[in-house]
């Protein structure tokens, strides 16, 4: 028989569905393992049941949010390293759905690869079931593409979308907030997930590290240090939010503080931030000096230490401040809300 009359398979065309499944089976026990009561079906379904307790709420509003981890998965990939990656695509998610006010309910991953071994899907997974857990919603469905010609050798890529509830009348939308409110920054982990093409050009381009290369400045290598999980911050607010009023809540990805707190500001206002307030981590400053970035662009583009911000009144700052030193959190006073021309004005002093 020619090759041209050989029957082919969808394995040979690049699909392995007994891999598929293998994966399946190793990744059963860290989706369980995210589960909520209102959890209704197990994995495996066509869709995921989520059972919405409306006796918590009187009139529930749902909210969602979808993000990737963009370029950091290239860092994943130079490492070899997947098991961390998963939380990345939860945190950017959730983060965004709990600025609104909202609990996470459940997640949904859609992760994409040339070739599938399930050994690799499993730490992905792994990582994603992690960041649920720490974010305290389900792992409820998800998909697992396996696209030959599409993605090279190892390569991958991974999104999500999570789905919460808020009351109607506790959605935090940033209409209270007015001149003389405070800043309350919550520190970042590092670098999270945003300005990764930039961070990859100056440290691995430019400054001809590889992410195996040890910094004392670090304390670790490159590739550890890059990799290093966006910080989860349900836990830390959901609380805050039923003990204090809390104005409005900005979450610092791409845009860094410059772009992002201006998102929850009413028209008519701008803030303040007083530089020297936080400390800024190492990594920062290294991208900075090698790169010759100025402090404009590196605030525009990076977190700077300050993975969210909440804004309180002024009477309210200091005892937020208290209760979160009391529960061992760090949070700091960077700056306030002041009368802005045209609404959305940033001015950063000493």
């Amino acid at each position: 028989m020619t090759e041209e009359n050989k029957g082919l398979t969808y394995a040979e065309a690049g699909v392995d569905i007994e891999a598929g499944n293998a994966a399946v089976r190793l990744i059963r026990g860290a989706v369980r393992s995210t589960y909520r009561p209102e959890v209704l079906a197990d994995i495996g379904s066509f869709g995921g049941f989520f059972a919405l307790d409306v006796r918590k709420y009187r009139e529930p509003v749902l909210v969602s949010g979808t993000d990737g981890v963009g370029t950091k998965l290239r860092v994943a990939m130079l490492a070899d390293c997947h098991n961390t990656i998963g939380i990345d695509a939860v945190a950017m998610c959730v983060n965004d759905i709990l600025v609104q006010g909202a609990e996470p309910l459940f997640f949904l991953d859609y992760l994409a690869v040339g070739r599938l071994i399930p050994e690799k899907v499993a730490a992905i997974v792994d990582g994603v079931a992690e960041g649920c857990r720490q974010a305290g919603c389900a792992l409820i469905g998800g998909e697992t593409a396996e696209m030959p010609g599409f993605y090279g050798p190892g390569e991958y890529d991974l999104a999500g979308f999570a789905v919460g509830a808020v009351e109607r009348s506790r959605i935090i939308d940033g209409r209270g907030i007015k001149p003389g409110d405070k800043l309350i920054g919550f520190p970042s982990s590092g670098l999270h997930s945003n300005g990764y093409s930039l961070a990859r050009k100056v440290l691995l381009d430019r400054g001809g590290y590889s992410v195996d290369t040890y910094l004392e400045q670090l304390g670790r290598t490159v590739g550890e240090e890059m990799l290093e999980p966006t910080r989860i911050y349900v836990k830390t607010v959901l609380p805050l939010m039923e003990r204090f009023q809390i104005k409005g809540l900005a979450h610092i990805t791409g845009g860094g503080l410059t772009e992002n707190i201006p998102r929850v500001l009413p028209a008519g206002t701008g803030i303040r931030i007083r530089t020297g307030t936080w400390p800024v981590p190492p990594v920062f400053n290294l991208i900075r000096e090698i790169g010759k970035i100025s402090e404009a662009e590196m605030r525009r583009t990076f977190n700077m230490g300050i993975g969210l911000v909440a804004v309180v009144a002024e009477e309210e700052a200091g005892a937020v401040m208290a209760h979160l030193q009391n529960l061992g959190e760090n949070s700091y006073h960077i700056g306030e809300v002041v009368v802005g021309e045209g609404g959305g004005r940033v001015e950063y002093f000493e």
